[in-house]
């Protein structure tokens, strides 16, 4: 029965591998993209989609749960990675009106992804096997960003121009938000747009993205698989990825120049403190994947253990408040300067971790009084 169970979560990971693989590296190059795309037929904005697509995706996160009820967690995840591809088609052929309709669709496919995902886990697991579970699936999950990041270096280098308790969690989740939009769309197009970085930036966006991808992997492995004292492990995470994001927003605040994500028709004018280099943005990229990857797997195992059996509005209220941050984040991104932008992911991220320190305190005291 074990082995039955762990099996189903492989292939949960290798699924979400599989979609993410698309929809990861579409998110991470999209307003590169796009600003290479602007004619007098197509006027689409990737910072505007991906808000869209988090705006959407936080209020179809209230009728999520119902839907995995009433169908099932496996149907909801077939039937929303069939709105992920619509989504990834629309670039074939880019039109303003398709772009922001699936932007829409994606939103609303993606609760219902998240929710049925998150259900699927915890039935999959226990107690004792959370952790490890969360980490093999985000392991997997965060493969999907080397791969297509690949193809972006390799085919894009050199080039210009493209073509083609639970309110104690909040604060926690804001601060996941922030974190998700930054990584996944805002930081790889400030490096794209850093002029220092001359012919090589665009390529450079496709290796930012497999970095953040290697550090997610390094941090599910080694705090989801590896992580059996979820009582101190938990809170000493956490703690290990606010300090990790401290350093890496740190850095990004002396390498890259501060009006890199409100750049759009050429690149930056800006210089920041100090002269832009290649080792320290890629690793700044390894520093975010690592942070995030602390962050969530955590929060995945302690809403697995405080809600194992209400894990489907736990989870739809998780990315519920996720998904409203990151939509707000992707909007303020293109008019925000950097450093403003970092200043806000600092605060929330304080806060996220005293917060997530309370709900793990009052966790332990509730234990120890049902031994007790």
């Amino acid at each position: 029965m074990a082995d039955r169970r762990t099996f189903n979560v492989v292939i949960l990971g290798v699924g979400f591998l599989f979609i993410f693989t698309a929809f990861t590296t579409c998110g991470n190059v999209e307003q590169t993209v796009v600003k290479s795309l602007q004619t007098d037929t197509f006027t689409g904005s990737g910072y505007h989609s991906l808000g869209i697509i988090y705006g959407v995706f936080s209020f179809s996160n209230l009728l999520a749960p119902t839907v995995v009820a009433v169908i099932g967690p496996k149907m909801t995840m077939f039937l929303s990675g069939l709105l992920y591809s619509g989504y990834i088609a629309v670039f074939i052929i880019p039109s303003t009106w398709s772009f922001y309709l699936t932007s829409v669709l994606i939103g609303i496919g993606a609760a219902m992804l998240w929710t049925a995902q998150g259900h699927f886990l915890v039935e999959n697991s226990e107690a004792s096997t959370i952790n490890r579970n969360t980490g093999m699936f985000w392991a997997l999950l965060q493969c999907s960003m080397l791969f297509g990041n690949l193809y972006i270096y390799f085919d894009w280098n050199g080039k210009t121009e493209v073509s083609g308790k639970i309110s104690a969690t909040a604060c926690p989740f804001c601060s996941a938000g922030l974190e998700l939009s930054f990584y996944s769309g805002v930081y790889g197009t400030c490096i794209g747009a850093t002029t220092q970085f001359g012919e090589a930036a665009k390529g450079l966006i496709g290796i930012s993205g497999i970095v953040v991808g290697i550090g997610e992997i390094v941090g599910g492995g080694l705090f989801g698989l590896l992580c059996k004292n979820n009582r101190f492990r938990r809170t000493s995470v956490v703690f290990l990825g606010m300090v990790v994001h401290f350093v890496a927003v740190y850095l990004i605040f002396l390498n890259i120049p501060d009006d890199a994500p409100v750049v759009f028709s050429t690149t930056t004018q800006h210089k920041p403190y100090l002269t832009p280099s290649v080792s320290i943005a890629l690793l700044c990229s390894f520093l975010l994947g690592l942070g995030d990857s602390c962050f969530n797997t955590q929060l995945y195992s302690i809403l697995g253990c405080v809600y194992a059996g209400q894990s489907t509005p736990a989870f739809a209220i998780f990315k519920f408040i996720q998904s409203v941050f990151a939509a707000v984040a992707f909007f303020y991104s293109g008019y925000l300067l950097l450093k403003w932008q970092l200043l806000l992911m600092v605060t929330l991220g304080f806060s996220g971790t005293l917060c997530f320190f309370v709900v793990e305190r009052m966790q332990n005291f509730l234990v120890d009084l049902q031994e007790y």
